[in-house]
Order: structure tokens, then sequence, then C-alpha cells
């Protein structure tokens, strides 16, 4: 009877996958018939998409995932009090990373707008819709796209609008855009011709500011260099054959070498960042 027990946890096994696919079966068949019908979509519950965002991990929670190996490792609960600690400070860090990567696309956005409208005014078309069809989808505008368009296809006050969307970070350069509307509405000067020098003038500043950022990845590397150097030591002293881990969160001495040491590499992270940023600056 015992013998048998695996048996019967096979079969019941392989019962509840049979009937997890057949239930998968059907709206995947649904899909394949009714694909396009109607502009609607089947929706599938058991999709691997519908629950990525769910299981997906964020990178600022592998801190707590190094932390519960290293206090499994070192039998101690300081380690998985620090990932836990560094849990917000990364994803802050990390969250501050993408709104710059997103304020660059907002810049570049901006410069190719510039150089759309400005091709399409040379080709004849009128101001506003020059600007409808250049700006429409490429998220040089923001939120504030649906008032600039209705602006320009209604005859409203444009330049204000483009003044509001330049508010957004990275999009600074609409303040410019909004000026030469201005002055071509008010003086009748040649709005193509100032778009060009904005054009201009925004892709000298996005070039300087990499050239820049071009310099200082060294700095950036010795930084990180810095940072890395004690884990390194931790690594060296693993392979000696001592046990560092044990001597850091187990004894007097190496508790006080362990809180001094992490504050002084706090401190020397924060400073020689600060340093690098503030050459960063243009």
């Amino acid at each position: 009877m015992v013998t048998g027990q695996p048996l019967y946890a096979a079969v019941c096994a392989g019962a509840a996958a049979w009937l997890l696919l057949d239930r998968e079966r059907g709206p995947r068949r649904a899909r394949l018939l009714f694909a396009g019908v109607g502009g609607t979509a089947v929706p599938d519950r058991w999709s691997w998409r519908r629950w990525a965002p769910v299981v997906r991990l964020r990178r600022e929670w592998l801190c707590l995932v190094v932390g519960v190996v290293l206090a499994l490792l070192g039998r101690s609960v300081l380690p998985l009090v620090a990932g836990a600690c560094a849990v917000p400070l990364v994803g802050r860090r990390l969250r501050a990373r993408e709104g710059a990567r997103a304020r660059e696309r907002r810049a570049d956005a901006v410069i190719a707008l510039c150089g759309a409208v400005a091709g399409d005014l040379r080709a004849g078309w009128q101001p506003g819709q020059a600007l409808l069809w250049a700006a429409r989808g490429t998220g040089a505008l923001g939120g504030e796209e649906a008032a600039v368009l209705a602006a320009a296809r209604f005859g409203g006050d444009v330049p204000e609008a483009l003044r509001r969307a330049a508010r957004e970070d990275g999009a600074d350069g609409l303040a410019g855009l909004a000026a030469c509307w201005q002055v071509a509405v008010d003086g009748g000067a040649g709005l193509a011709a100032g778009l060009d020098r904005l054009e201009t003038a925004l892709r000298e500043r996005r070039d300087q500011r990499e050239r820049l950022r071009a310099q200082m990845a060294g700095a950036w590397a010795t930084v990180g260099l810095l940072a890395a150097l004690p884990v390194v030591a931790l690594a060296m002293g693993w392979a000696l054959g001592a046990d560092p881990l044990r001597v850091l969160l187990h004894t007097p001495a190496g508790l006080g070498c362990l809180a001094v040491g992490g504050l002084l590499e706090g401190l020397g992270l924060w400073w020689a960042g600060r340093v690098v940023r503030a050459g960063e600056e243009p």
C-alpha cells in the first residue's frame, strides 16, 4: 500500500495538469477564432503575461535576497536587516536613474519635433498643421500634448500651451519653440529659420552633455571599484581559509570594525559621487 502512494500522487498530478491545460485551451481557441472581431480580445486568465507584473522581481529587492543569503551563511540577522534597509535606498537611486533616462528621451523628442516642424514648414505647410502632424505620438509634449494639439488645430494660444508643456522634465526646449512661435506670429519672422537655430542649439547642448558624461565615465568606474574593494577583501579572506563573516558578525571587535568600516564606506561613496556629479554639471 505504501509503494502505491507515489503512483497515486503522480496520477493526481497528471490529472491536475491535464485539467489546467484543458481549461487554458478554451480561451486560446476563442482567441484564435475571434481574433480581430469587433476589436476586442478574449482575456486569458492563465497566461503568464497576466501575472508577470506580480511575480516579476524589481531590481532593488535583490538587496534583500543578498541579505538573506549572507544571513544564512553568517548565521546572523544583521545582513538581513542591512538588506532590508538598502531596498528603499537602492530603489530611489534606480528611480532617479530611470527619471534621468526619461528626461533624455523627452529632450531627444523635442529636438526631433523642432526639425520635423521646420521641414514641414519648408514643404509649404501651415504652422498649426505642421505642429499637428509632427508632434502626434512623439512624446515630446508629455501630458500637455492634447492641449497643445487642440490649440494648434482650433487657433488657440499655442505659445502658452507650449510653455506649459515645457515645465515637464526634459522638455525645456519647448520654451524656445514657444518663443519662436510667438515671434513668428507677432512679427512675421520666419518660423522655420528660428526652429533650425533652436534645433542646432539643442543638439549642441546634448552633444556637450554626452561628451562630458564620456569624460566622467572613468571617474564613475573608479567610484565603483572603490565600492567593490571591501567585497573583494572578504572574498580573498574566504579563499585563504578564514571565516570573515564569523569574525565580523559574532565578535565584538568584528562588529566594531563592521560599523566603522560601513560608515566610512558610505561617507566615501557619498563624497566621491558628489565630486563626480559636480563635475558633470554644465
